[in-house]
């Protein structure tokens, strides 16, 4: 799905972190920023989420999808799936050993000692949840993650550092496939799990896996004091978070500028600047309200101009014009002092543009995002109408070159979120980006 950076750049004898985050409900482009930053990392660290993330890099035309490994696994810096990230084994060494037929090297991922352990128990309830035709459908990838932090919340959890005690590892494992068969058969009505099938399965895993377990706490720590260049990347993005995005249709962690503190143990003192990245125009997967989408004929021509798919499900992605109701929310909560644009030459030729300021919600004007999404589902938006462009501008380099109206409308982007764009993006390629102030 999605992603969430933070960027620490200690040169010049300026210590300064880079907090660079997700600014909608996801799939805005932080794939490609991250890894045009990580060929500089010493470190890149992921702090929360799990395989639910769809990260794209293209590099020379070659495209890599990344859902659990951080993004700078492309590059030599050493990669740390961190302490509030949820791990399913199998499908980390499915993603390593891909990676590794293709040419690239492995041998710098670690994994925290402490970063929660999904089950197969997980992968099934959040699959029955889903399929219950009177239960709340949240649109979940289905992959476990929202099931594997309720255990680490209710302290039923198995964390990494269970797999390198294997008495401790079976009797927790033991625990939780009793309880969770006892939902599986009761509530549910299907078949229970095979705790010994799963202790077997579990074992290869670790087998393969153990060496690459560590404590990452003060690894990252020692990293930052010594001044290296580390990089936190999360999933997912501003309006999926668990306690601010349209809830209940988020997902189970923070992707926040807050949600490095807790899911990398680094101190908040060390953040002091936001990148947000956003798209010209606004998507998001699964359910939930969306206030600006596009429907019918319209919307279908930006998704294939967009190539709005899921990275993982290959769902397609609900599409609408740019909400910068959203953009000021996520501009407030995350402390944004820079925007990074992506895909505004999916807007060539699009004729008219629309930007939503403001929604109506029962005869009232709302600039802020409600706490009731119920209320989102009533709301009306209140649009700016801009000239756009038909030119092509995949190949333009300098922010001069672009034409007049598709400057006008990232200057009006900025006086609305009230914070300055830095680079905008105007292809998927790590080299299709025009820098306007350095971030």
């Amino acid at each position: 799905m999605h992603k969430v950076i933070y960027y620490v750049n200690n040169t010049g004898g300026i210590d300064m972190v880079k907090a660079v985050v997700g600014a909608n409900w996801g799939d805005e482009g932080k794939g490609k920023i991250i890894d045009v930053l990580a060929d500089r990392a010493d470190y890149v660290v992921r702090f929360q989420g799990g395989n639910n993330a769809g990260h794209t890099v293209v590099v020379n035309g070659e495209k890599f999808i990344l859902k659990l490994l951080p993004s700078g696994v492309l590059h030599g810096g050493t990669c740390i799936i961190g302490p509030g990230v949820v791990v399913d084994p199998k499908v980390l060494l499915d993603e390593l050993a891909s990676l590794e037929t293709r040419g690239a090297k492995t041998d710098h991922v670690i994994i925290s000692d402490r970063s929660q352990v999904i089950m197969p128990y997980h992968v099934k309830l959040d699959e029955l949840r889903e399929a219950k035709e009177d239960g709340l459908k949240i649109g979940t990838t289905k992959k476990g993650i929202g099931p594997c932090y309720e255990d680490k919340i209710s302290r039923y959890g198995i964390r990494m550092a269970d797999l390198l005690d294997m008495a401790q590892f079976e009797e927790k494992l033991k625990r939780n496939v009793e309880m969770k068969n006892e939902i599986f058969t009761k509530i549910y009505g299907v078949e229970p799990l095979d705790y010994d099938k799963i202790l077997a399965d579990y074992k290869g895993y670790i087998e393969k896996i153990k060496h690459r377990i560590k404590d990452t706490i003060p690894m990252v720590n020692k990293a930052l004091d010594e001044n290296k260049l580390v990089l936190f990347e999360g999933a997912q993005a501003m309006m999926l978070d668990i306690n601010y995005g349209t809830y209940p249709y988020v997902t189970s962690s923070s992707p926040t500028t807050g949600g490095v503190t807790t899911g990398a143990g680094v101190s908040p003192r060390k953040i002091d600047k936001g990148i947000g990245v956003m798209k010209a125009y606004t998507t998001r997967v699964g359910e939930g309200p969306f206030v600006t989408e596009l429907l019918g004929e319209f919307g279908e021509k930006v998704r294939k101009i967009g190539g709005e798919y899921g990275a993982v499900t290959g769902r397609p992605r609900r599409c609408g014009w740019l909400d910068l109701v959203v953009g000021r929310y996520a501009t407030m909560i995350n402390g944004l002092t820079d925007i990074v644009i992506t895909k505004i030459d999916v807007l060539s030729g699009l004729g008219k543009l629309k930007i939503c300021t403001a929604y109506e919600i029962d005869g009232e004007i709302y600039e802020s995002m409600p706490a009731n999404t119920s209320l989102l589902y009533r709301a009306k938006p209140i649009y700016e109408e801009l000239d756009g462009w038909d030119e092509d501008i995949t190949k333009i380099e300098k922010y001069e070159d672009l034409p007049e109206n598709c400057k006008k409308y990232l200057k009006r982007i900025e006086e609305i979120v009230n914070c300055k764009i830095s680079v905008v993006s105007v292809g998927p390629d790590r080299s299709q980006n025009i820098h306007i102030h350095e971030i």
